[in-house]
């Protein structure tokens, strides 16, 4: 099939065949439709045999919870950074560089108030501070809910 335009004579001829538009009447007597494949009925003739195979798509079995409980399963490896922060304070160079053994830091929080718990630098909840075999940890006492993370980080 030649990718030149039809001309008007061309053009006529096949509007007078009652041609579909998409075959060549240059060809004759072998078609082939506009993107260069031939008709099924043109492959008979020519040795050629055409299958027609049905589509078969696996069953979807799966619910909802079991396609979530997947999803976790892909991101359960992935690590993050998990900080808990006592408090905060500005000290200048000269004050970093005087701390020694036994110095005090002084932070913007008093003794027994609710510690944040920042995950990937996002506050996410509060806790207290807690001691187990001798370790700390943190009990989470509140989850921070979706609006109070936005004014907090519009603060920062």
């Amino acid at each position: 099939m030649s990718n030149e335009p039809f001309s008007k004579e061309e053009l006529e001829a096949l509007a007078a065949q009652g041609m579909k538009a998409g075959e060549d009447p240059s060809n004759g007597s072998e078609s082939q439709i506009a993107d260069g494949t031939r008709r099924p009925e043109d492959e008979a003739g020519s040795g050629h045999e055409t299958v027609v195979r049905t589509v078969e798509f696996d069953s979807f079995s799966g619910s909802a919870g079991s396609s979530v409980r997947a999803g976790m399963d892909l991101i359960m490896d992935v690590n993050l950074q998990v900080t808990v922060e006592l408090g905060r304070t500005v000290l200048k160079v000269r004050d970093v560089l005087a701390l020694g053994p036994g110095a005090v830091v002084e932070l913007d929080r008093h003794a027994g108030e609710p510690v944040d718990v920042v995950v990937n630098n996002k506050p996410i909840a509060r806790g207290e501070v807690v001691v187990v075999d001798e370790n700390f940890g943190v009990r989470i006492t509140e989850i921070i809910d979706q609006e109070e993370r936005d004014v907090r980080a519009k603060a920062a």
